[in-house]
Order: structure tokens, then sequence, then C-alpha cells
């Protein structure tokens, strides 16, 4: 019997159109167990291999999706390079195995050497581990070809541009490499991200420079072409409503404690607002022999926010039992990425946005520690303004008006959780231990049980994976010239001095 007219080829060809339409239709989950009884009857089926692959992924199924991918690529799929770069995003981002992402880069650039998504990420990746010759090599290698200016490849062109740039910066007011970076941002014209790229690496330039106008003009312009590209995502009210819903979800705090407790490192979250030096703290306790970086982990925020939806308010109905299994489910997590964590006191979940989650944080965890990074909320501000974030993660960081509106929410809530749980609460202050380091972290270590230990002030080096915008910053020795760097856009902060204070934070903008 020919292969066209076996049952099981038929029944896989039909599973396999089953489990294709559903994912097209965006129901991903019914569509993986299609898919898997298909390739059980046809597993030579590539591209079934593949698109699995995506369907595990879009499920957070991230180890499977890995898998799937490596089983297309053994069938010989089409366009392998794409699929060795699939799994290079999959281990880098949500497996913490970097010396794997690495492999797999490097074999879509032996496929295919003029793949520049792969170089691309390549030198990303060299930049989170702190290799600075390597990531320049990668970008210089893209921007070496002449010819992408004239096809479709000139936008990673101009990512590459200003990545460089941001490691490379401008020498003087003369260096070239500013007017490469406007032409380029003129260039990419309605390309709203990569135009906002080139401007925020051209704002760094000129803020190295000292030209503050110059600087906060680019900066302005970046965070226009966010706004354009996402629209304005941010609702003061709703703000305001999700802040209030969050205090209602927890209004005392009621904890199950007599829980046995766990074999391994114990979860420490360190959380506040984006640019508050959350990286900073995280790699300076990484330093201690009795931690694990755990990085920017989305675990809780996709739990809160798919299983256990419509969050907050699912509160009402978390029982004892379900907490429980949650966490057991959240330390397994933990413990499969980072089994070196195994033997240590701690492993760091580094989300800043998780302060949100801090009442569910405590009833999966009810002695779990919390490490609150702050600083001045004028700094804090203009950092976020300076820094091209993602504004469907940070819908407010496209304006000085909305960053102030919510800082003061964010405040709100802190208060509220300081309430509940003040001694599992440490607020680390950025700007005091830039100024006065060693009693800033002797405070905080004995909040954590942890004796001093002199490498965590030798954080900086470190050759471990940060995978947060501070990369750059955190490969430093401490330095304070962050610290009170809002004075020289003074002019400029009006928006964000009066948000902050109708939300009534005090601030002191005359010194």
């Amino acid at each position: 019997m020919s292969a066209a007219h076996d049952p099981a080829t038929s029944q896989a060809r039909e599973l396999m159109g089953q489990a294709s339409a559903l994912h097209r239709q965006g129901r991903v989950a019914p569509s993986i167990p299609l898919f898997a009884q298909a390739l059980a009857l046809d597993p030579r089926h590539a591209e079934g291999w593949n698109e699995l692959g995506h369907a595990l992924q879009s499920e957070g199924r991230y180890a499977e999706a890995v898998d799937a991918f490596g089983s297309a690529l053994e069938q010989r799929v089409e366009r392998a390079h794409e699929v060795h770069l699939q799994r290079a995003v999959l281990y880098a981002d949500h497996l913490r195995r970097d010396d794997a992402a690495q492999a797999e880069l490097q074999a879509a650039i032996a496929l295919k050497p003029d793949y520049l998504p792969a170089l691309l990420n390549l030198g990303n990746l060299h930049e989170q581990r702190g290799e600075r010759a390597q990531a320049l090599a990668c970008y210089d290698r893209i921007l070496a070809d002449a010819t992408l200016a004239h096809n479709s490849d000139a936008t990673l062109r101009w990512v590459a541009l200003a990545r460089s740039a941001i490691m490379r910066p401008a020498v003087d007011r003369d260096d070239p490499l500013l007017g490469r970076l406007q032409a380029a941002a003129d260039a990419a014209g309605s390309d709203h991200h990569v135009r906002a790229n080139l401007l925020f690496a051209l704002g760094q330039c000129w803020d190295r420079l000292r030209d503050r106008a110059q600087a906060f003009e680019a900066f302005a312009k970046g965070n226009r072409c966010l706004l354009r590209q996402s629209g304005r995502l941010y609702d003061r009210q709703h703000a305001a409503r999700l802040t209030d819903a969050f205090i209602a979800a927890f209004p005392d705090a009621r904890l199950h404690i007599d829980r046995a407790r766990r074999v391994g490192a114990t979860p420490l979250f360190i959380c506040g607002m984006f640019r508050s030096g959350s990286t900073l703290i995280e790699q300076v306790l990484a330093a201690h022999p009795q931690v694990v970086a755990g990085g920017e982990r989305d675990w809780l925020l996709r739990t809160a926010a798919q299983r256990m939806a419509p969050f907050p308010a699912s509160m009402a109905r978390l029982d004892a039992a379900r907490e429980a299994a949650l966490a057991d489910e959240y330390a397994a997590h933990l413990a499969q990425l980072f089994p070196s964590a195994a033997t240590g006191m701690y492993i760091t979940d580094k989300r800043p946005d998780n302060f949100q989650l801090i009442g569910l944080i405590k009833r999966l965890f009810p002695t779990a520690r919390i490490v609150h990074t702050t600083r001045n909320p004028l700094d804090n501000g203009l950092s976020v303004f300076m820094q091209h974030l993602n504004l469907q993660v940070a819908a407010y960081a496209g304006d000085l008006g909305d960053i102030g509106h919510y800082y003061g929410e964010y405040r709100r809530l802190m208060a509220h959780w300081k309430s509940l749980y003040a001694d599992s609460i440490f607020d680390f202050d950025y700007d005091a231990f830039v100024r006065d380091p060693k009693p800033a972290l002797q405070r905080l270590l004995a909040f954590l049980g942890l004796e001093w230990d002199e490498r965590c002030m030798e954080f900086h080096a470190q050759r471990n994976t940060v995978k947060t915008a501070s990369y750059w910053q955190v490969r430093r020795p401490l330095y304070g010239e962050a610290s009170g760097r809002w004075r020289n856009y003074r002019e400029n902060l009006g928006p964000l001095v009066q948000a902050l204070r109708s939300a009534g934070v005090v601030i002191d903008d005359t010194q």
C-alpha cells in the first residue's frame, strides 16, 4: 500500500489539518494534542513539528517547544536557520541556557552567513553576558554591508547602529556618529519602533556630551514615536481603579503559615519602579555565595493574568490548598531553571512590576522576603523617560505626566502592602547606596539573614548574564552620576513635577 493510501498517513493528514486550523484561529491550547496525535502517526512531518513548536511556545511550554523545533530540524525542515533562531530565543529568554542559545545562533549563521536576525541576536546575547568586543563585532559585521540601505534588512542595520552607538558613543560634537544616527532616524520614517531606537541612542550620546537640550529633544521624539506606534495606552482612571482593586482584594494580612518548608533556595522578590536600581541590587546580591540571580521571571504575572483571571478579584476564591499547589508549581519552575540554586539560601525573582503582586506573593509564600528598590522620584521618572521601554509593559513610560501619575499609584499601593507586611518588606534606597554603599548593604544583608561578603562590593566583576536594559551599568564599579541627574533637566520636568505633587508625592525640586 502506498503512503498516500496508508490509513495512518491519511489520519495524520486530517489531524494535522484540524490542528493547523485551530492554531490559525487562535485556539492554541486545543490544537496542541491534535498536533501530537498527528505527529505520533507521521513523525516525519517537519512543518508539523515546527508549527507545534510555535503553539507550545505561545502557551509558555518553552522546554517542549525547544524539543518540537529540534524534531523539525531532524526532519530537515525548510528555512532551518529560522528554526535555529527560534530555539535560541527560547533558550536565552525563557530557559536561561545561554550557551545553548549561542550555539543555535551560530548554527543559524553557519547555514546562512548573511542572516541578520541571528547576528543581531548574537550581538545582544554578547551584550547581556558583558562581552563588549564580541557584541560590537556582530554589529560591525551588520553595518559593514553597504547593500543593506537598499533592501528590507535596512531596519536591522539601523538597530545595530543604535546598539553600537550606546556601547561606543560619540566622543565629541563633531563625531560623524551623531549625523549617522539622525540620518537613520529620518530615513526610518514610519517605522516608529526602529526610529525610537535610534533617537534614544542619539539622546544617550548627547547626554554624555552634556548637551542636555539636544538630549532631551531626542528622548522626547523617541517617546512620541512609541506613542504613535502603540497609541496612548495609559489610562489614569483605570490605573487608579486597579490600585483600588488590589487594596480591596487584600484587606488584611491573612496568611496560611503552617506549610512545610520547601527544599532548596527560597524565592527572594526584588521589585519597585522600573529604573529604580533593581538590576543593580540583584547583581550585588548575586555576588553572595548564598544567592542565585533568577532575573526577570514572568511566571507570577502570567499566572495572575491568565490562570487566575479576573485577577485580583479571583483572590476571594483562592483557598489554602490552591495557594499551596501554586507555590509548589512556582518552586518547581525555579528549580528546573536553576538547579544550582538547590544548595543556596535565596534565588531572586527580579521583576520590578511585581510590586503589584505582593499580596499574592505573601499568600503563596507567607515567609517571603521582599526587597523594594526606591529612588528619588524625579531621577526615577526621568530615567524611565530616557529609556526605550515597551509601552505594552509600561504604558505610562512615554509621557512625563503619565510617569508621575503612575508613580503616585505605585506609592499608594506600596503604602498598603507595607501596612500589611511591614516586617517582610525592605526599602532599599538606591541614592543612599551609591553615596555610602557598605552601610546600606550591611542593613540589607542583615534583613536577609546573610553574613557580610566582600564579593558583593565587586559585583561588576561577575560574568553572569543580565537581561535588562541596565546590563552595561552593572558591569561598572559603583558610580553616582545618575543620582541627582534630574537637575540637568530641571526646566523640562514640569509635567512630571506637577503629576507627582498632584499624587501627594513629596519632592524637592529647588535644590
